[in-house]
């Protein structure tokens, strides 16, 4: 007569948990990378209007007279 033994294996199985950080955590990254180049481009953008104004007023003594005049209204 034979015997047979049966053997029960338990495997665990996670499925999608890590997946799901690893989109969220990239995702993270991009939506982060485009909030700084954005500001990047903002940043950019104010110092171009700066250069603008200084050359049209002259220099940055013209340009902090004419500020002047503008927020005192003289």
């Amino acid at each position: 007569m034979q015997e047979t033994v049966g053997t029960k294996q338990k495997v665990k199985t996670t499925v999608g948990q890590d997946s799901k950080t690893s989109v969220s955590t990239e995702v993270d990254k991009i939506v982060i990378g485009s909030i700084a180049a954005f500001a990047g481009v903002v940043g950019l953008w104010s110092i171009a209007c700066l250069a603008s104004a200084m050359f049209q007023a002259g220099g940055p003594l013209g340009l902090a007279t004419g500020w002047f005049k503008a927020v005192s209204g003289m």
